[in-house]
């Protein structure tokens, strides 16, 4: 049966047969602090869209740290990866048919904003009039001494967000009941700082690239500091008792390099390890090789060339159908040398329906005979109408799933 779908039907009838029924939901205990024996009757949905999603407890519980990620990571691209590149990594430490996601609980806005901070000096925290336990800025101190390029070289910002992720697991003892089994913690890491002159704030921005070494060996250092502030919070006698909780949980932190404010792909993890329940150290470093590559480009033809030539001589083809064709753009997520999935935005000027039913058409015949089969590849074709088709092929499918978006 050819996978084509037409969205010409009812609102009402999609809503109706495409949702999940949430009639057989299980209901659970969660046990919100055991030496207390504090609960609450929580929901496990019955519907899990693919093995590679957590199932999410209802009520949904924000974090208290919710919206922080717009403001302090770059771009859209970088705050979707590390959300989605985070829970990757939480997938080999705790697989998703065994445990729950729920968003962080234990560091909120207030914490990791101070966390964001730069380390100051004793006269510096003498001139802002701050007390020696509010210095627990994870940036490097800035001196003043020299120039500002001389201090954006030597002491850039490393750190620019915490990312925390919660994931809750059946208790051994009592399968009606569930606990926390794990925390996973994003650092996202500049890969450019960013400045201005002081005498001129208001002036043009500056840009330092700091190199891969440097993240690397400023994260790990940032990391092992995250772990022992959390261990000590946990067993502080002025701690909350949420924080209770995190005493003999394992807990394990990843480094993300995010990428300049300019880039259309987004970074990338690079490395994990992991500090075992009751521990202050975080254990071997683990490397993490994926990699976001923008087609065309210099990379894609340096590291990646045959794939580049598939994506070029489907451009062309693509790019033949209007005389008047802005542009198509290729983004590849490569986990080690393989390609996991490839996706394409053919943005287009909007003439009507049928004319966009028969460039989508050709667009996905084209896509079959130019990829090999066991490309993974999800093509997004939009208008200035926002977007009017989507395509997917997933590997060794003969014939791709379409869909037209009914505007």
């Amino acid at each position: 049966m050819k996978k084509w779908l037409i969205a010409a039907i009812g609102t009402s009838f999609l809503v109706s047969a495409c949702l999940p029924s949430f009639q057989q939901e299980d209901e659970i205990i969660q046990e919100t602090n055991p030496e207390e024996a504090e609960s609450q009757t929580v929901i496990i949905p019955n519907f899990q869209i693919s093995d590679e999603y957590y199932k999410t407890l209802l009520p949904f519980e924000t974090s208290p740290s919710r919206g922080m990620v717009v403001n302090n990571v770059h771009t859209q691209y970088d705050i979707a990866e590390l959300e989605n590149g985070l829970m990757r990594i939480a997938q080999g430490e705790y697989p998703p048919d065994n445990y729950f996601f729920r968003e962080g609980k234990y560091l909120n806005s207030e914490l990791i904003t101070s966390w964001l901070e730069r380390e100051y000096t004793e006269e510096q925290l003498q001139e802002y009039e701050m007390e020696p336990e509010e210095n627990i800025g994870l940036n490097p101190i800035d001196n003043g001494g020299g120039s500002r390029e001389e201090r954006a070289r030597n002491s850039p910002i490393y750190l620019a967000h915490i990312l925390e992720h919660n994931y809750l697991t059946k208790s051994a003892e009592d399968e009606s009941k569930v606990r926390l089994g794990g925390v996973v913690i994003g650092l996202a890491l500049n890969s450019v700082y960013y400045y201005r002159n002081d005498n001129d704030p208001f002036g043009p921005t500056f840009e330092e690239p700091i190199a891969q070494e440097k993240i690397e060996e400023e994260g790990k250092k940032i990391a092992a500091e995250v772990i022992q502030r959390i261990r000590a919070m946990s067993q502080s006698e002025d701690s909350s008792e949420d924080m209770t909780e995190l005493t003999d949980i394992p807990i394990t932190v990843a480094l993300f390099k995010q990428e300049p404010r300019s880039s259309v792909v987004p970074g990338n993890f690079f490395a994990y390890a992991t500090a075992a329940g009751g521990s202050n150290t975080l254990e071997d470093w683990n490397n993490v090789n994926e990699n976001h590559v923008l087609f065309p480009s210099s990379e894609a033809n340096e590291r990646y060339r045959e794939d580049e030539t598939y994506f070029l001589n489907f451009k062309q083809d693509v790019e033949s159908y209007f005389p008047n064709f802005n542009s198509v753009i290729g983004r590849g997520f490569y986990q080690g040398d393989q390609m996991s999935i490839l996706n394409i935005e053919i943005p287009v000027q909007f003439y009507g329906k049928a004319e966009i039913i028969g460039f989508t058409q050709y667009v996905a015949g084209r896509m079959i005979d130019i990829f090999p089969t066991y490309y993974n590849i999800e093509v997004s074709i939009t208008s200035v109408n926002g977007p009017e088709a989507l395509i997917i092929k997933e590997p060794d499918d003969t014939e791709p799933f379409v869909h037209i978006y009914d505007q």
